[in-house]
């Protein structure tokens, strides 16, 4: 058999939450890390406002709280909804994923390992350190690709083959950001594009999500809503329950649009 070799998409998670561990708690302790979890969580609960301007990279603390926990809550999130929606519809045929505030690159990785072969992926981020920490993704998963720092709503959209993310990121811009994007999104799919959005189950969700569910039905689409037991990794599960949270099920809402 000719080709390179890929090991299962479970073990290239694995081996990227070890990773993430020797990379992120080289200099901080454990406890460091859950303090600062603990202040990420009241600021996407309590004080959402602060989110766009950049508070959840605020200091190393939440930088590694972020990177080690919700990265991996996010990979093993869209990876759910992936194959719960179907991996024939998700990820055959898929080439390329443009995934759009990519934080830390999770949620493209997660879709790109789910195709065969391995799509690419091109991030489109605007901090600084999460853009450097997606292209560390990327190289850690073995997957391809490239991360760029710009505007996600003036990001090319891929068309056949290719697909769109958009995880835990349209809840956090501007209102005339999501009005501007929404058309592109339909649009792309309608050249052949496939699209994912994915948000939390959350009262902070704010009234967009309704118009936005109904012009993905009304051009072909679904809205869902999961709630998947999980298994976490154990440093993610230590932290979760030192934390005082509960992710035992993981738990989102979804949009998607377009078939291959």
């Amino acid at each position: 058999m000719h080709g390179c070799y890929h090991p299962p998409v479970e073990d290239a998670f694995s081996r990227w939450c070890g990773a993430l561990e020797r990379r992120h708690l080289s200099e901080l302790r454990f406890s460091e890390v859950r303090r600062a979890l603990q202040a990420l969580s009241s600021l996407y609960v309590e004080r959402r406002s602060r989110l766009a301007a950049g508070a959840v990279f605020d200091g190393a603390g939440k930088r590694a709280a972020f990177a080690l926990f919700y990265g991996p809550l996010h990979w093993l999130t869209v990876r759910s909804v992936l194959r719960e929606i179907g991996t024939e519809r998700t990820a055959r045929g898929l080439g390329r994923i443009a995934d759009l505030g990519c934080g830390t690159g999770a949620a493209g990785a997660a879709w790109a390992l789910e195709a065969d072969p391995r799509a690419s992926v091109v991030g489109v981020e605007r901090n600084p350190w999460a853009a450097a920490e997606a292209r560390w993704t990327l190289r850690e998963s073995g997957l391809s690709g490239r991360v760029v720092r710009g505007d996600l709503t003036r990001a090319r959209l891929p068309g056949p083959g290719g697909a769109v993310a958009l995880a835990w990121t349209v809840n956090e811009i501007a209102a005339p950001d999501r009005d501007r994007l929404l058309p592109q999104l339909v649009e792309a799919a309608g050249r052949g594009a496939r699209v994912l959005v994915v948000e939390p189950i959350a009262r902070g969700i704010g009234s967009w999500w309704a118009s936005w569910a109904e012009a993905f039905r009304k051009a072909g689409g679904r809205e869902d809503e999961w709630r998947v037991a999980a298994e976490l990794p154990e440093l993610v599960s230590r932290l979760d329950r030192a934390a005082g949270l509960d992710h035992g099920r993981l738990t989102a809402r979804s949009l998607w649009l377009g078939d291959p």
